[in-house]
């Protein structure tokens, strides 16, 4: 499984309309960025309570890319 799938999986798993979920893969030389994107509507579950959820998925994604040997960003957009 790679990083955008896993990112997939994990939102997917958050919100109630699942088929509004999409990540995109920005490949830099050191940097992959992933862009997380959902329903307006359930930004919320997503991000979580003080942003809790959203820490929490990024320290996944930050522990998952080193195997890669490349730093991860996730960003949550609108």
């Amino acid at each position: 499984m790679d990083l955008k799938e896993l990112i997939e999986l994990m939102a997917k798993a958050l919100v109630d309309q699942p088929d509004q979920v999409s990540v995109s893969e920005i490949d830099g030389e050191r940097t992959i960025v992933f862009e997380l994107r959902v329903d307006k509507t359930e930004l919320g579950k997503v991000i979580g309570k003080d942003g809790k959820t959203a820490r929490a998925m990024r320290t996944i994604i930050t522990a998952a890319s080193m195997k890669a040997g490349k730093r991860a960003v996730l960003e949550i957009l609108e």
